[in-house]
């Protein structure tokens, strides 16, 4: 099959679990790791795309495992809210290196090294060329990196949100534990909801599905598979 060479999105939102700039156990930050991810979305930036990413923080702190040690909930939240934008500074990092333009807004105020979240400066980036990067998730405890993927898609007018992962889709069963788990190529927001198929968290799913926002899961692993998705290949499970 011939790749066809004009991309179907023009703007995307991009979801890294924090984990995924870890090492091999998704603890800390693995520098080939984000490079890695650096180079994927450097592809897409050329084919004229505008991408945002939203990054978790799962590899430094996770609000709700540390609330189950003890640490108060809010204040959990906003210790991994922090840690997100941790690996903001990162992925910022390694994309510069490469020649990419972008800018770091953050949820919380931090003046020093971020931009505070603004919607219009937001997309007045992207559309100069910069990738821009969401750290701080919402801003408040109790969201998750997901739901913050679903809010800021849906207010700069991103046409999808591509989910990364390390599996090649949505299964029916976990496909580690089950050989013979199915997976979907296209699942409806409602049949994925019924089955109780973790895509993302109620909250941030009930979103996408009230304002029609489609999701790609794929993996992300595998070299150039970003920018196949961005060209319209079948790639990983479509939820719409």
């Amino acid at each position: 099959m011939t790749t066809p060479k004009k991309p179907r999105y023009s703007r995307v939102l991009l979801k890294l679990s924090g984990e995924s700039l870890g090492d091999k156990s998704g603890v800390g930050i693995a520098p080939e790791a984000v490079q890695h991810m650096a180079g994927q979305i450097r592809e897409v930036r050329e084919l004229g795309v505008q991408v945002v990413v939203v990054v978790g923080g799962g590899n430094i702190f996770r609000g709700l495992s540390g609330s189950e040690r003890g640490i108060e909930r809010a204040t959990g939240d906003y210790m991994g809210m922090l840690a997100t934008v941790i690996n903001a500074l990162a992925l910022q990092d390694a994309l510069e290196k490469l020649g990419c333009p972008t800018r770091v807004q953050s949820a919380i105020a931090m003046a020093q090294i971020a931009e505070t979240f603004i919607r219009r400066r937001a997309v007045r980036h992207l559309e100069k060329g910069r990738v821009v990067i969401f750290g701080g998730g919402t801003g408040n405890p109790y969201f998750s990196t997901d739901t913050a993927s679903a809010l800021r898609a849906n207010e700069i007018g991103a046409e999808v949100i591509l989910k990364a992962t390390k599996v090649d889709g949505i299964y029916d069963s976990d496909p580690k534990k089950n050989p013979k788990a199915k997976r979907f190529a296209e699942i409806s927001y409602l049949d994925a909801l019924q089955r109780q198929l973790k895509v993302m968290d109620s909250t941030a799913f009930s979103l996408c599905m009230d304002n029609k926002m489609p999701i790609i899961v794929f993996d992300f692993n595998k070299e150039h598979n970003l920018k196949r998705v961005v060209l319209g290949e079948k790639i990983g499970t479509l939820v719409s």
